[in-house]
């Protein structure tokens, strides 16, 4: 890269007013720049109004302290990037399949970064577009939508027609390799605040992101880092690994998350720092998300994921899923805290959705070691939960000290044994009320857990742990636990 070259985008015409559009500018500087041999393209102080801009290789996008890269709303003066024509895209939503329809999108690039300490703002992008047009359709919504209606589900939803010349991400970034995004601020980011797909050696450092949708999706990324990173979004993830089929059936693979927030506070509080609580349900009618996943979208392979020393708040637990044939294994993540569980704490499940090619054949999820979670104020109707298939076990899962807090306890009779649902979309809520309280493990072999710790408030019909179909299990209680509820230490099942 070129350096020293430094191109401020009022050169080029920006006004930085707010009312007038500054994209032409900030494309004319960003081209410049790259046909400069690289350099860094500046918007400093003020309100820069922008549909699309491609990020090409060699150049950097700096977004000065206050300054902000407005999303603007389509109408007479513009619209946003047409989305690809890439062919039908079976097995994977609107938003996982295009990347031009996003307010900064590079393809194919190399040696690029957006960073500084201004503000994106997405108010011009949408959160919507259409889910998949899979067509076995089994296990492509929650089972907590089963109510909705279709005229519920198409407010969420809207066809690939409504979508042209809308903008639904913020950043979006296909088949790039070396990219870098820090320390910027995302408010409202569309259906992805970030989507990386097949980007390779990737940093992402120091961001803070208060979404309406999906915060950061890293798809088939390759030696990427998550650090620092503030990511609250109430009603969808907040940071996830996925694998689709959105360019081909690409591995997820040395990725490390670390020292990073999530969260499910309303909209915008996380920025005015009030993180308030008054939304208690996602769109999928269940309560709010903002947590770190690996999947749902699984077909693909996951292999060694490390998530270290990062808190969740007011969120669902940690999730990791293969339901659609792919492998997960090696995955550590060790010193989580949880604090406001909105469902499980732990959910681990390998189930049999399918969604892609016929002969799609159930994956496999193995070797993963979880240590060192403190969580309280636990949804009390969700034990931690590792659950398999028959004949599909989970495999050598390594559990020590979890420390968890549930708040409150289930009343009235111990629920029955939940049905497999193997074809379902995996989430905690999915089997209701488990049937122990602290740990439900079905399907799994090489279950290895040493002090545990559970607590509740109140009297709970069920049992704190229950193993079905757990071969070579090894669980060791703390001392207080095992004596209070009458467990024997090092019991094997």
């Amino acid at each position: 890269m070129r350096t020293g070259l430094v191109l401020d985008v009022r050169t080029y015409g920006a006004r930085g007013d707010g009312l007038a559009l500054d994209s032409p500018a900030i494309a004319a500087a960003l081209a410049a720049a790259h046909h400069a041999g690289g350099g860094i393209v500046l918007l400093p102080p003020g309100t820069y109004r922008s549909f699309s801009l491609r990020l090409p290789s060699r150049v950097t996008l700096a977004i000065e302290a206050g300054a902000t890269l407005l999303a603007a709303t389509p109408g007479p003066d513009g619209a946003y990037d047409l989305p690809e024509d890439r062919g039908p895209q079976l097995y994977q939503d609107f938003g996982h399949s295009h990347w031009h329809n996003s307010l900064i999108w590079a393809e194919d690039a190399e040696d690029i970064a957006i960073l500084g300490r201004g503000l994106i703002d997405g108010t011009g992008l949408t959160r919507n577009g259409p889910g998949t047009p899979w067509s076995a359709q089994r296990g492509e919504r929650p089972l907590s939508m089963a109510t909705m209606t279709p005229a519920d589900v198409a407010r969420l939803e809207q066809d690939a027609a409504a979508m042209r010349g809308q903008g639904n991400k913020a950043i979006a970034l296909a088949r790039c390799r070396r990219a870098t995004l820090e320390d910027l601020t995302i408010f409202r980011g569309g259906h992805f605040a970030v989507l990386a797909s097949e980007v390779e050696d990737l940093t992402l450092a120091g961001l803070t992101i208060d979404s309406n949708r999906d915060g950061i999706d890293l798809d088939g990324v390759r030696r990427a880092r998550v650090s620092r990173c503030r990511v609250n979004t109430p009603n969808d993830d907040a940071i996830v690994l996925k694998t689709s089929l959105a360019l081909g059936r690409t591995a997820c693979e040395d990725v490390t998350i670390e020292d990073c927030t999530v969260s499910g506070y309303d909209l915008g509080t996380l920025l005015d720092g009030t993180h308030g609580r008054t939304q208690q349900h996602a769109p999928d009618r269940d309560r709010v998300t903002g947590r770190i996943k690996l999947g749902t979208e699984s077909n693909g392979d996951f292999r060694r994921i490390s998530i270290t020393n990062c808190r969740f708040e007011r969120s669902r637990g940690l999730a990791i899923e293969s339901v659609d044939g792919g492998t997960i294994e090696d995955v550590l993540a060790e010193n989580l805290t949880m604090d406001e569980v909105t469902t499980a704490p732990l959910f681990l499940r390998l189930a049999a959705r399918l969604r892609g090619p016929a002969g799609t054949q159930i994956g496999a999820l193995r070797n993963i070691g979880i240590h060192g979670v403190a969580a309280t104020g636990i949804d009390p109707r969700f034990a931690a939960i590792v659950a398999g298939l028959p004949g599909h076990a989970i495999e050598d899962v390594r559990l020590s000290d979890l420390d968890l807090r549930f708040d409150g306890a289930l009343d009235g009779s111990t629920p029955l044994a939940p049905p497999e649902l193997a074809d379902a979309y995996p989430e905690p809520s999915m089997f209701g009320p488990t049937p122990a309280w602290g740990l439900w493990a079905r399907h799994v072999r090489g279950l290895a857990a040493a002090r545990l710790r559970f607590r509740r408030n109140g009297s709970d019909p069920r049992p704190p742990l229950l193993l079905e179909d757990a071969a070579d299990a090894r669980i060791a209680f703390d001392e207080d636990v095992a004596h209070r509820y009458h467990i024997l230490h090092n019991s094997t099942t």
